[in-house]
This record gives structure tokens, sequence and C-alpha cells, in this order.
């Protein structure tokens, strides 16, 4: 998934995965959470200091596991496999009416990818559960193995990630994401078409939740970046990628000659 693909002039939608494929009523982010303090503190860290070191590095790095890696050594992968990958999210997640959303997308006009700030395992795993494998043609992962690895919203990442999918025009991508940091980063960097889904009962407490939310940002200009509470309103943000708007477009246009 992360070889470059040939240019290609359709669109491109990046989704993000986690509390944006699935919704935030799963807890997997609370979940995650507490693996992450747990594993601070089996670093020999207090409660109280393991809150404060989770927290600080979200703000500082974007990532805990960034400032773990650097200040303590700390291994991503043993990081990884005790945190992300002991959540039992067979149990926890299932699949949706996102999946149709998906299904409703034009890939004449408009390729699907997702954007993550977890690792490649983490993100396959909960897209085969979700039975979004297939409706997914790529996905930006942070790669663990990687010295100083990248993650949202560095501008470097959302780079990389039109290197990966094969686009060099801006005004391409589109792109969602519950984090208001990842969303303004996307915005700063080009990304225009970027929406922030903020689920209606299930804000994101960035610094208390999951290693794969950044840490606060400034709030972005809300009259600048659209703002939905369900993923299916996406169809009114982007009516131009969705089958049944371009179906509809047709009579329209014969009505104007």
């Amino acid at each position: 998934m992360s070889v470059q693909h040939i240019q290609d002039d359709r669109l491109v939608a990046f989704f993000d995965i986690d509390n944006t494929l699935y919704s935030a009523s799963f807890q997997i982010a609370q979940a995650m959470a507490i693996r992450i303090h747990a594993y601070i503190v089996s670093l020999g860290h207090s409660d109280e200091e393991a809150s404060r070191i989770r927290t600080d590095y979200y703000t500082q790095y974007g990532l805990a596991l960034r400032g773990l890696r650097r200040d303590y050594g700390v291994d991503p992968i043993d990081f990884d496999e005790k945190c992300d990958g002991s959540l039992p999210l067979e149990e926890m997640l299932e699949p949706d009416h996102r999946r149709q959303l998906l299904e409703d997308i034009d890939r004449s006009r408009c390729r699907v990818w997702a954007l993550t700030n977890a690792y490649r395992t983490h993100a396959q795993r909960v897209l085969e559960i979700l039975n979004l494998r297939d409706q997914i043609e790529g996905v930006v992962f942070c790669d663990y193995q990687e010295e100083d690895f990248l993650c949202k919203p560095e501008p470097a990442f959302y780079s990389r990630a039109m290197q990966q999918a094969g686009v060099n025009d801006f005004r391409k991508c589109l792109f969602v994401d519950d984090s208001h940091g990842n969303v303004v980063g996307a915005k700063r960097f080009g990304w225009t078409r970027s929406v922030h889904f903020r689920e209606d009962g299930h804000g994101t407490d960035e610094a208390f939740t999951a290693d794969h939310m950044v840490g606060k940002q400034e709030p972005p200009d809300e009259d600048e970046i659209p703002v939905i509470n369900d993923l299916q309103q996406l169809r009114e943000v982007w009516p131009d990628i969705f089958v049944q708007a371009a179906d509809e477009a047709l009579p329209n246009e014969c009505a104007r000659h």
C-alpha cells in the first residue's frame, strides 16, 4: 500500500479511519487511552506522571508514541502490539451504513483512500472488520519502522499521501477527519476541500483519547471549514463525487440545451 501510483486525473477522497469510518460510540479511543496510559506506567511512572507525559507528548509531538520513542527509546512495534494490537476490535466493532456511503461514490470521478495516524496492521484490521477493504484503494499510515515517522497534521504527511495516491493537484484532494487539528493542518497545506467530522454526542477530547489523535490546536475558522455531525452529510458537502448526484445532473444539463 505504500507504492507510488501512476498519475490519475480523478479526485481523491482521503478518509480518516478511527472515529470516522466507525462511530466514536464504540469507544475504541477510550480503550486505547487506557492501554497507552498503562504502557507509560510500565516504564516506571506513577499514574499522575503518566497522564502528564501523555498529554505533553500529544501537544508536542502529535502522537504519544513519538515522544516515547525519542525520550525513552520505546520500540514502536512493541508499543503497537501492546496498545493497538491488544484491542479486542472484533468484539467492539461492527459494520454499519458507512459502507453504503463509500459504495455510492462514483469511482469514475473519485478514488477513495484512507489516511490514518495508526500503523498499517491496525488500519488493515479495522477495515477488514468493517468490511471496507474492497472500498479503499490504498492506505497511508504512520510507518513506525521509520526513525522519525510522519503523522497528521504535518505537511510532509499530506505530501506523502498525495505522492502515494498519485495526485499532484491540491484541488483534487478531499479529506474528512474527526480531529480539528488534522483538518486545520490539511487546509493550511492546501487541501481546501477538507471537512471536520464532529459526530453528535461524541466529541473527541484529543488530549485524552487515542494515540491516533493529535494534540490540541487553535480552533479552526468554522466559516471556512465545513463541519458535519453525520458522515452521510458528505453527500451534501461533496455532491460531485456521488453517483446519485452525477445521475441527477443529467436532466438539468439537457434542460439547458
